[in-house]
């Protein structure tokens, strides 16, 4: 008897456990968790430079091209992998990400030199977009009845790492080694086996426009090449031929996309206007962040004295407000724009007042509130522009959509840094903070334009065309 209500207590004991990892809950946070450690990949490598510098002996001007190749294959890579996971199935999709990503955090921790380095960050970056994609496919794919909260969880998820990726790299840094700060992506694979199961549906099988991706690959590199010039310390001599490419590049892909409607690039999504709008808020919103956190830190630490510690445990509370927005998100369409706006307001406050220089202490302060409203923006914007995707996208089309949609986030980002290193050079860190203040007021401008009922559909999403719904799979 003892032995029959064991075995039942213990099976009721599964059946409860499985529910409560199928709870849309902590689906959204095994989501966050697959999708968060991507933005490691800039913000935590950021504090490891300069030692990078100092053990490989190399000029900081080119160490700049460990953050530069990871961006550029961050974004391609979630591209590329949107669109194979359309076509291949999720599952495959995450199982070769994983396998990429894994290659190359291995290839971070050997590298022997600046150039295989920068190898292997654009290997590492390019199975952390295969992961990004495969998570904002999953969450883009739930069933409309637990999309609200699954979407709220994925962005929860997302402000921690965000917040916490500047006290990740420093910690990181100092306990233990540049290198293992440099893989930090890498711990995206400790989420995969628990997304795995998620990972149901099926692809197209579909044809892959490999020309189209190569020619999006090309001209995307080129022009945030060309972007970062001032950052990478290149010439114009040397830089003219990267606008070059960007441009032939660019104008073979749109020529492409009018003679191959289901190229890589649809000719039909460009001109979407739910798509053009989330790219504007999403290069807004990047933009401002990634910039924020290039120049809040050389600020705290160069003009205030503090560590990088300090800096990172100072950021902290702002993925406790992210955390708090992303879950009401749902039912308050005017948050973003709101969060948005302020993050703006915040930049322009802070860089008049390390312009003005009185008050060093509350100038500090301001900075870090400026620098922690960029979390709940970024973790907003993921909650609010993958539901409106969600709703105006097929199931089938949706990886594509959201991939090539977070490729224009991660180019925002990488024109934001390249603004913020060229205008620093003659207005200073404070001049510069006011001037990409223009970054989060844009988004918060299209936000407003954009704001069509609840910001996460709270029921069946209404579709422009007829589909199906389906849980993430």
């Amino acid at each position: 008897m003892a032995v029959q209500e064991n075995v039942s207590w213990f099976a009721r004991s599964s059946r409860d456990g499985l529910a409560r990892m199928n709870g849309s809950g902590f689906i959204g946070i095994r989501l966050g968790a697959l999708f968060g450690p991507a933005v490691f990949g800039v913000t935590a490598a950021g504090v490891a430079l300069p030692d990078v510098a100092a053990d490989l002996e190399a000029r900081p001007g080119a160490v700049v091209w460990v953050l530069t190749a990871h961006a550029l294959a961050l974004g391609i890579g979630t591209a590329l992998f949107g669109r194979l996971s359309d076509a291949w199935g999720v599952r495959r999709t995450l199982l070769l990400g994983s396998a990429v990503l894994a290659a190359g955090a291995l290839a971070c921790l050997v590298a022997p030199s600046l150039g295989a380095l920068v190898a292997a960050r654009a290997l590492l970056a390019a199975g952390s977009g295969a992961l990004s994609a495969v998570a904002l496919s999953l969450a883009a794919t739930a069933e409309p009845e637990r999309r609200p909260a699954v979407l709220a969880w994925f962005g929860s998820a997302m402000a921690v790492f965000s917040a916490g990726a500047t006290l990740a790299g420093g910690l990181v840094t100092q306990a233990l080694s540049w290198r293992l700060t440099l893989a930090l992506p890498a711990l995206a694979l400790v989420a995969m086996p628990f997304c795995l199961p998620l990972a149901r549906r099926a692809g197209s099988r579909g044809r892959v426009d490999v020309v189209g991706a190569g020619l999006l690959a090309a001209a995307v590199s080129a022009f945030l090449v060309l972007v970062q010039a001032a950052n990478l310390g290149l010439t114009w001599p040397v830089a003219a031929p990267a606008g070059v490419v960007a441009a032939l590049a660019g104008a073979a892909l749109v020529r492409r996309g009018r003679t191959t409607p289901d190229g890589f690039v649809p000719r039909d999504l460009p001109a979407d206007r739910v798509f053009r709008r989330a790219a504007l808020i999403g290069v807004g919103v990047y933009g401002g962040l990634f910039a924020t956190m290039w120049a809040a830190p050389q600020l705290l630490a160069g003009v205030h004295g503090w560590s990088v510690l300090t800096i990172g445990a100072w950021l902290l509370p702002g993925a406790l407000v992210g955390v708090v927005l992303a879950r009401v998100a749902g039912t308050r369409a005017w948050l973003l724009p709101a969060v948005a706006a302020v993050f703006a307001g915040s930049l322009v406050t802070a860089g008049i007042a390390g312009v003005l220089g009185d008050g060093r202490a509350v100038a500090a302060v301001v900075l870090v509130v400026a620098a922690s409203l960029g979390f709940p923006a970024f973790s907003l914007a993921q909650v609010v522009i993958t539901a409106r995707m969600s709703a105006s996208f097929p199931v089938e089309r949706r990886g594509g959509a959201m991939g090539l949609l977070n490729l224009t986030f991660f180019v925002g980002g990488g024109i934001g840094l390249g603004v913020a290193g060229a205008l620093s050079r003659g207005l200073g860190l404070p001049g510069t903070l006011v001037v990409i203040a223009a970054f989060p007021l844009v988004a918060a401008l299209a936000g407003v334009a954009g704001r069509e009922g609840p910001a996460v559909p709270a029921g069946p999403a209404r579709v422009r065309t007829a589909r199906r719904s389906s849980a993430p799979r």
